[in-house]
Parts: structure tokens; C-alpha cells; sequence
């Protein structure tokens, strides 16, 4: 049986975050000629800083449309301007195949990154314009692949979903198995942390700052899992050059599991506040139309990181409320935020069952 997570709630002092940067990685291999595909929010923004630190090449491709690197919390000006002074960049459409091929093939890259790649013939077309020279190809995947289970937690051999609407990804690593060029595919549950564009904790946050009811859907106890974005780096970092990481499939994410309502809890106590008043709500009685009431699917949905414990000789360095504090005290608790609060769904569920 699951036992509920024992979370400090009102009156709990909110805990401490360093501002040296949580997530150190080592170098652990030759310096290598790197090609991320994206790179210029979220996900790659951190994992390129790891790279670089590391020593290695680092090259983005993205459409120039904006800034190729920019700041993240954890950055001082001096070590932003050193960042950014060794990040290479191709602007291009990845979307334009033959170009996209054209602008990499004489460039020598050793690994490829792909962060934003969501169809197979997406990253086929940058396989093809690096392969001459490729030692490796990393793709970031999803963990929404699986096919839903009675059985849980979801594993790297599970049955996918080829409905899901993450069967892109289910067919860019097929293409990648039958490529003959070594790959490793990382399949992330919920990522968080500072930057994140999806409304995974803001949403949290942006209610429990507001001193509003948290609406829940059914009974609250649905238990799911959350990463932060820089254990999610260092895997993907401790992927580089691992021949036990050679034509693999990891899950990633954080050390325990979590309910829905204990989400609602643990943002706040790293934000400081009181316990919120968590309202219960059946998703059948309403009609959002196209608004999604709850930034999470509802359902059981969380997977076992062992096999990835074992072959990348990583683990995560944060636990679930250091690394809410993290996000909070660097990001919306500096007011900023991807999105603004948007509360219709609420007052439609409160207006009915208050």
C-alpha cells in the first residue's frame, strides 16, 4: 500500500535553496562536437550549460528567432558571459529537410541532441546530415508513450500507446533502433523547475499565492511524478559516450511519487504558505470546452528510473520540496511567470459545489 507523503504544512518555515547552481556534473569523457537541436528554452537551456561546462562543443540549431542563449537563474554575469561565448549557432528551419541537412553535414559533429524533435522524419533528416561523422544520436522522449496500465510503475520494456499523441516520439526511436548508428532515448514523466513554459507547479502556484481553493479532480489520491529539469540535464549528460547507454530507452524523473494532493501541499510549503483548501471535483459534471481545468492527466502516471540508475550511475539530487523551493525562489517567486493566472475553470467548479 502507498502510503501519503508526510509533507510539513502551515506554519513550516520554507525551505532553504543554495544559489550555487544543485546539479553539478563531471566530465567523463573526451571532449566532443556537439549538435543540439533547440537549446533556447527550458530544457535545453540547462542541459547546453552542463555541456559546456563539461568542455565540450556545443552548437545549436535553432530558427533564429530569438536570443540564442539567455540567462537562467542560477547564472552570474560573468559565468553567462562565459557561457555564451563558447555556444556556436545554425539558424535554420528543421522543418526544411534538405536544408537542414545541407547547413550540418560538413560540420563534423560527433553527437546529436534532439530536444524538440517530434516527428520521425524530423530527426531522420538531421541523422542523415550528421551521420558521416556520428558517433551518437540522444533523443528526448516522453514517458506519455506508454500505454495506460493496471500495473505500475511503467518500465522502459512496457507496452506504448500507438494512439498516444506522443507516437511521434514512439516512431523517431524505431527509426533511430533500425538506423545502426548507437542511440539513447530518455523518456521524462513531468518535468519542473525554473524556466518551464508548461503550467506544471505555476499553475499551483499562481492559486495558492491568490489565497484561492487548489480544484482537484476526483478523489485527489491519483499518484503521479515529478522531475526536475536539472537531474533531467545530468541524465541526459551521463548519456554521453556510455556504451551501456548504447541503443537504451531510460525513464527519468524524480525519487518518489506523489499524489495530486500532496503536489497542492508540497508547492506550498515551498512557497511559504498555509495548507490550501483543496476542493474535489468529478471532471464529468462540467464542460470546460477546450480549457483544461488541471495541468496534469488524471490518472495513475509514473515510472521506475532504476534501470537509468544503473547503467548512467545517476540519481536525482532533488527531492520533491527542495526542488518546488528551487523553482519557486528563482522563478515565480521573483514574479515571473510563463502565463498568466487564468482562473474560469475554477470559478465554473467552485460556483457549483460551494
Amino acid at each position: 500500500m502507498l502510503r501519503k507523503p508526510a509533507l510539513r504544512t502551515a506554519g513550516m518555515r520554507r525551505p532553504t535553496v543554495s544559489r550555487k547552481p544543485a546539479v553539478q556534473v563531471q566530465a567523463s569523457v573526451d571532449s566532443k562536437k556537439i549538435l543540439m537541436m533547440g537549446g533556447t528554452r527550458f530544457i535545453g537551456l540547462y542541459l547546453a550549460r552542463q555541456l559546456v561546462e563539461q568542455g565540450h562543443d556545443v552548437t545549436l540549431f535553432t530558427r533564429g528567432k530569438k536570443a540564442v542563449t539567455s540567462q537562467i537563474p542560477d547564472d552570474t554575469p560573468e559565468s553567462f558571459r562565459e557561457f555564451a561565448s563558447k555556444v556556436h549557432h545554425i539558424s535554420g528551419d528543421r522543418q526544411d529537410f534538405e536544408d537542414a541537412k545541407s547547413k550540418i553535414n560538413k560540420e563534423g559533429f560527433q553527437i546529436v541532441y534532439d530536444i524538440n524533435g517530434r516527428e520521425a522524419e524530423e530527426s531522420q533528416a538531421i541523422l542523415e546530415g550528421t551521420k558521416s561523422t556520428l558517433e551518437q544520436f540522444i533523443y528526448c522522449s516522453s514517458a506519455g508513450v506508454y500505454l495506460k496500465s493496471d500495473q505500475m510503475p511503467h518500465r522502459e520494456e512496457d507496452a506504448t500507446d500507438l494512439k498516444s499523441r506522443h507516437k511521434g516520439k514512439l516512431h523517431t526511436e524505431k527509426m533511430l533502433a533500425e538506423s545502426g548508428i548507437p542511440f539513447t532515448s530518455i523518456r521524462p514523466v513531468y518535468i519542473y523547475g525554473p524556466l518551464n513554459y508548461n503550467p506544471v507547479e505555476e499553475w499551483f502556484f499562481h492559486r495558492i499565492a491568490a489565497g484561492r481553493p487548489v480544484p482537484v479532480p476526483s478523489s485527489g489520491i491519483q499518484v503521479t511524478q515529478l522531475g526536475h529539469v536539472k537531474d533531467l540535464a545530468a541524465a541526459f549528460t551521463k548519456c554521453l559516450g556510455n556504451k551501456k547507454a548504447y541503443n537504451q530507452i531510460y525513464n527519468i524523473s524524480g525519487p518518489k511519487y506523489v499524489t495530486f494532493d500532496g503536489i497542492a501541499k508540497a508547492c506550498a510549503i515551498a512557497m511559504g504558505k498555509p495548507e490550501p483548501e483543496l476542493v474535489h471535483f468529478n471532471p464529468k459534471d462540467f464542460d470546460f470546452g477546450k480549457a483544461k481545468a488541471f495541468p496534469l492527466r488524471d490518472q495513475h502516471f509514473f515510472t521506475s528510473i532504476d534501470k537509468a540508475m544503473t547503467d548512467l550511475d545517476w540519481k536525482p539530487e532533488f527531492g520533491l520540496i527542495e526542488g518546488l523551493t528551487d523553482s519557486y525562489t528563482k522563478d515565480f517567486g521573483r514574479g515571473t511567470f510563463r502565463k498568466p493566472a487564468d482562473f474560469t475553470t475554477d470559478d465554473m467548479i467552485l460556483s457549483k459545489l460551494k
